[in-house]
């Protein structure tokens, strides 16, 4: 190795010089390339524009100079071996960067979606489907692109070729054998495929799951995050939501109906009733203004069971609007048909004494007959 150095020490030193001012002629026009757009993005404000520049500044940093590298290695005066190896090199390199291309290509696409379809919005049903489907298709370019970007470099090896042929050749085999060892992994990975194409549930969907309601927060891989009212987070397999029932109180529309539940007693003036309700919802922004019903839909031996229908834009909405019927409702009671409200009757009977008079017991006529003699 150093008799090699020794008897090439010139040749290798010219080719270091010039292969290193290719690469920083390349890094230089890359910078000033990239600077170049970042001023006219800045003017245009575009949303595709901006997404390239900042998804394609990191591959292309590694790019230019691998295509200037390519350029100037073939008239470097470098021994056989040498040039086949940096020539090696340099081919796995760009086999990653163009990897990388294509991610990037996903990652821009994945922008402008952000950009056009927004789910901040009132009426983001649309929005919240296209996310969901390209969420869940991002991950899955995200693994074949890694497989196939392995197994290609692999194959440049002519020692371990066979690997490389092997993992792309043998996959139906290997999905077998991996499968008896990973079926629940591969369950949640096939579950995340038929949900992002089905679409049972989409990001920010209202849901009810295990009893507990939230938001759907994040679909991932493996798992679904739901975001709890309370801000706790339910993490819930993929895998589950094909298997068990759950509600999804958005599936179509965010459109709910919220009830409210009131016992009262049976002189309770239902009309005025009626007209109360249909004023508090008239105040209330949260009202949506299409349904506005009081029905007794129960009654006891001791109270009637009234239920206030009301419709929302949303579940949030819905919640808010039942709280606050069921206060209003209340006050307006107390403040104008107290005894409307729940209470007990008793009827008291005084057999053998004059009218008027209640049957008292022994110790409270002893302490009456005291006082009067007092």
């Amino acid at each position: 190795m150093i008799r090699f150095f020794a008897q090439n020490w010139h040749d290798l030193l010219l080719s270091a010089i010039l292969l290193g001012a290719a690469i920083a002629a390349a890094l230089i026009a890359h910078f000033a390339l990239f600077r170049l757009l970042q001023l006219f993005a800045r003017r245009k404000a575009a949303v595709l524009d901006q997404s390239l520049i900042r998804h394609g500044q990191g591959p292309s940093r590694w790019i230019f100079p691998l295509l200037a590298a390519l350029v100037v290695l073939p008239g470097l005066p470098l021994p056989k071996i040498l040039m086949s190896a940096l020539e090696h090199i340099t081919g796995l390199g760009l086999i990653a960067a163009v990897a990388w291309l294509v991610i990037l290509f996903v990652d821009v696409t994945s922008d402008v979606l952000t950009g056009r379809y927004r789910i901040d919005v009132a009426d983001n049903l649309v929005a919240r489907r296209i996310h969901t489907q390209f969420q869940m298709l991002r991950r899955v370019v995200f693994v074949l692109v890694a497989v196939v970007t392995l197994s290609i470099m692999l194959m440049t090896f002519p020692a371990i070729k066979h690997i490389g042929v092997s993992l792309l050749a043998s996959a139906g085999l290997a999905t077998l054998v991996v499968g008896m060892a990973m079926k629940e992994t591969l369950s949640n990975l096939i579950a995340g495929v038929q949900i992002a194409f089905a679409q049972p549930f989409r990001l920010e969907d209202a849901v009810v799951v295990e009893g507990e309601w939230g938001w759907i927060e994040e679909i991932g891989t493996m798992y679904v995050v739901v975001r709890i009212w309370d801000l706790r987070r339910l993490i819930v397999p993929l895998s589950y939501f094909l298997d068990h029932p759950f509600q999804n109180w958005t599936r179509t529309s965010a459109h709910l109906l919220g009830s409210t539940l009131l016992h009262v007693d049976y002189t309770v003036p239902m009309d005025e009733l009626r007209g109360e309700l249909r004023r508090i919802c008239e105040s209330s922004q949260l009202w949506r203004g299409e349904v506005c019903v009081l029905q007794a839909s129960d009654a006891s031996e001791h109270t009637v069971q009234l239920r206030a229908l009301m419709d929302a834009r949303n579940s949030s909405d819905a919640w808010d609007l039942r709280c606050l019927v069921r206060e209003k409702l209340i006050e307006y009671l107390q403040n104008n048909h107290p005894e409307s409200l729940p209470r007990y009757r008793g009827e008291f009977s005084g057999k053998g004494q004059p009218a008027g008079e209640l049957e008292r017991p022994s110790g409270q006529a002893n302490r009456a007959h005291e006082n009067e003699a007092a």
